[in-house]
C-alpha cells in the first residue's frame, strides 16, 4: 500500500504511523499533518516517513499529495477533536472537521483512490442513560449534542455521501475514548499523568459520575488495520474495549499509577453539552474481522503513566501551548 495518513502527527494518528510501519515495512506511508498545536513532528522521529505540512482544507496541497506519492490509501485521523475548545471556537472545527473531510473525499476521488478509511467517534451518537441497558449499534442514529461531535457526525455524513453519489470505496470506524502515549496533554488520562507527576491539580467536571468506555490506542490501531485488511467497503464498525470507567474512577488510577495523593483532585465546574456516557457494541468488528482488545485497563493506564514519567522532554515543551481556562468555556457560552 501506499498510504496517506492525514493527523499522522497528532495522538491517535502517530500511534498508527508507528505501528504501520512496524508491521508493514514494505508500504509506503506519507504524513499530511497542519502541525497545530497538537500535531508534533517529534511523535515521528526516527520513522522513515515523509511529512507534507498541509491543512487538509487546502485542495491544491491535498491533491499534490495524493498525485506525487501515487497514494492509493487514504487513512483519515486530522481533525479538532477537544470538546471543551469546541465550546470556545467552535468554527474552526466545522472548517477541519466538515469542509475539510470534503475537501480530502473531493482530491480522494479525483485521484482514484482504492481504499478512504475515516476515523470517527462515539460521540456522533449522543449521550446514554447512566443505566441504560443497550450499547450504541451501528444502526443506531447520530443525535450530536457538542460542536465537537456535530463536526464529526458531518463528516461521517460527508464520507458516506461520496460512497453513495460517486461510488468511492470507503469505510468507517467509530471509537470509543483513546488513551495512551503521545496524547496532547489536554485530554483527561494524558492531563491528569503530567499534572500528577507535578503535584499539580488534576481538575475532573463535577458529574464525576459520568461514565466512558476506555481503548488503549494500540487496540484502536489493530482494529483499523483489520478494517483496512479485511474489512467490507462501505461498511462501518464500532471499536470498543467494552469496559468503562468513570471520570473519577480515572483520575483515581493514574493517581495510583503515579503513588500520588487523592487530595490532588479539583472539581471545576461542567462543560456545556457535557454527555453522561458512551458504550459502543463492537460485536460486528470482532466477528467479522476477528479483532479484540489485548490492553487491560488498569494495565494501559500504568504503563501510560510510565511512558509520561519517562518522557518530559516530550510533553513538558507543550504546557501552556493551548490550555483550556476550564472556566472559559461557560462565559463562552452564555
Amino acid at each position: 500500500m501506499r498510504l496517506l495518513v492525514t493527523g499522522g502527527a497528532g495522538f491517535i494518528g502517530s500511534n498508527f504511523v508507528r505501528h504501520w510501519v512496524r508491521e508493514h515495512a514494505g508500504d509506503e506511508v506519507v504524513v499530511l499533518d497542519a502541525l497545530t498545536y497538537a500535531g508534533n513532528r517529534a511523535n515521528l522521529a526516527a520513522l522513515e516517513v515523509d511529512l507534507v505540512h498541509a491543512d487538509i482544507a487546502d485542495a491544491p496541497a491535498v491533491g499534490r499529495a495524493l498525485d506525487e506519492h501515487r497514494i492509493d490509501t487514504v487513512v483519515h485521523f486530522a481533525a479538532e477533536s477537544h470538546n471543551s475548545r469546541g465550546a470556545i471556537d467552535p468554527g474552526i472545527f466545522f472548517r477541519t472537521n466538515v469542509v475539510g473531510t470534503q475537501v480530502l473525499l473531493e482530491a480522494s476521488r479525483r485521484h482514484g483512490v482504492a481504499r478512504f478509511h475515516h476515523i470517527s467517534t462515539c460521540e456522533v451518537y449522543g449521550e446514554m442513560a447512566l443505566d441504560a441497558a443497550d450499547p450504541f449499534t451501528e444502526e443506531s442514529p447520530y443525535r450530536p449534542r457538542t460542536p465537537y461531535s456535530a463536526s464529526k457526525a458531518g463528516a461521517d455524513h460527508a464520507v458516506r455521501a461520496y460512497a453513495e453519489t460517486f461510488g468511492l470505496p470507503v469505510t468507517i470506524t467509530n471509537c470509543a475514548n483513546n488513551y495512551g502515549p503521545y496524547q496532547f496533554p489536554e485530554k483527561l488520562v494524558a492531563l491528569c499523568a503530567t499534572r500528577a507527576l507535578d503535584d499539580r491539580p488534576l481538575p475532573l467536571y463535577a458529574s464525576l459520575a459520568n461514565k466512558r468506555e476506555w481503548l488503549h490506542v494500540a487496540d484502536h490501531c489493530r482494529a483499523i488495520e483489520a478494517v483496512l485488511e479485511r474489512g467490507r467497503v462501505g461498511e462501518t464498525y464500532l471499536v470498543g474495549s467494552g469496559v468503562e470507567a468513570t471520570i473519577e474512577q480515572m483520575a483515581d488510577l493514574v493517581l495510583e499509577a503515579a503513588a500520588k495523593p487523592a487530595s490532588l483532585k479539583e472539581i471545576v465546574p461542567d462543560r456545556p453539552g457535557h454527555d453522561t456516557r458512551y458504550l459502543l457494541d463492537s460485536s460486528k468488528l470482532r466477528r467479522e474481522l476477528g479483532w479484540s482488545p489485548t490492553v487491560a485497563l488498569r494495565d494501559g493506564i500504568f504503563e501510560t503513566v510510565e511512558w509520561y514519567a519517562a518522557h518530559r522532554d516530550w510533553w513538558e515543551p507543550l504546557l501552556g501551548a493551548a490550555s483550556v481556562d476550564e472556566h472559559a468555556w461557560a462565559n463562552a457560552a452564555r
